[in-house]
């Protein structure tokens, strides 16, 4: 069995998940694409040592900041370890698409960016691209919106790579065991007060300096050195804008990355939602939790 805490960014759901866990006698399976990487720590909240002393965490530090991780690789080591470890184990994130590879099943082609292919098509305009995917998957075209390069190059990859359209190869095949799934949300103006103070948080536990090492370590060039908040790190560190304006920009585009986490999440009926900053939020989940497994043969948490 599978308990899930999903939402926005900065809504709780670290903590959450580990006061779950801890009573539970459980483990936490991560669902975060950016905390598979090791060394960036501070910027993606990873747990603290004290928390994974506290309860054994998974899928975080799984792979270098060189490397890529795709969803299929991120479902492979999901899966197996569910199938290994004593349930109910909690799955905590906020990466839509890693939870949604494992509570649904998703049929994820396997298919590897192919850099030299990527490189090629990159020289067409996303017109052209699009095209293309017109004439080879008119299915997977109709899913895409025309503006969208990452999905559009994509289909073109695994079309090109394994000679079969990639809507002949997708689908769902949902796990057999039984899955709850927990939201957590809150009013924007609440949900940008929290991501104000852990920017702040972040800052005052020496993410400018991790920024720093990271970029003379691997470059300014690293792709990851270009996501959400390390971006902003990165342009105050070339000199290009203040770190006040490195911090106003990261809460606002953290902000509006949090929106299109709400969007995404609330498509998903089956996601039961509490409020992120009700004062006895642990204890009302813990009830669902109890109801949730006193239903299944006989489990009774203390």
């Amino acid at each position: 069995m599978l308990i899930v805490i999903c939402g926005a960014t900065a809504t709780g759901k670290s903590g959450l998940g580990l006061a779950l866990a801890q009573r539970l006698g459980s483990a936490i399976l991560s669902a975060d694409s950016r905390q598979v990487y090791r060394e960036f720590d501070i910027g993606t909240a990873k747990p603290s040592e004290t928390d994974k002393k506290l309860v054994p965490h998974y899928l975080i530090d799984i792979c270098d900041p060189t490397e890529t991780l795709t969803v299929a690789d991120y479902q492979q080591q999901a899966q197996a370890l569910i199938a290994c470890i004593p349930a109910p184990l909690v799955m905590v994130g906020g990466t839509g698409l890693y939870i949604n590879s494992v509570v649904k099943g998703l049929k994820i082609p396997r298919v590897p960016p192919h850099k030299e292919l990527r490189s090629q098509l990159s020289s067409l305009s996303q017109t052209q691209l699009y095209a293309f995917v017109q004439q080879v998957d008119p299915a997977a075209a109709k899913k895409i919106h025309p503006n969208d390069p990452v999905r559009t190059l994509r289909a073109l990859e695994v079309y090109y790579v394994t000679g079969r359209a990639i809507s002949e190869q997708q689908g769902e095949n949902p796990p057999d065991y039984p899955i709850l799934q927990i939201g957590l949300d809150c009013d924007r103006s609440d949900l940008t007060r929290r991501i104000e103070q852990r920017t702040e948080q972040m800052l005052a536990a020496g993410w400018e300096a991790e920024v720093k090492a990271l970029c003379q370590k691997y470059s300014f060039d690293l792709p990851l050195l270009n996501t959400l908040g390390y971006r902003e790190i990165k342009q105050y560190l070339a000199g290009e804008i203040s770190l006040n304006e490195a911090k106003q920009l990261t809460v606002l585009h953290t902000s509006q990355f949090a929106k299109r986490q709400r969007t995404w999440f609330k498509a998903y009926p089956q996601i039961e939602w509490f409020d992120a900053e009700s004062p006895d939020l642990l204890e009302q989940v813990w009830q669902r939790v109890q109801d949730f497994l006193k239903n299944l043969h006989g489990f009774n948490p203390q």
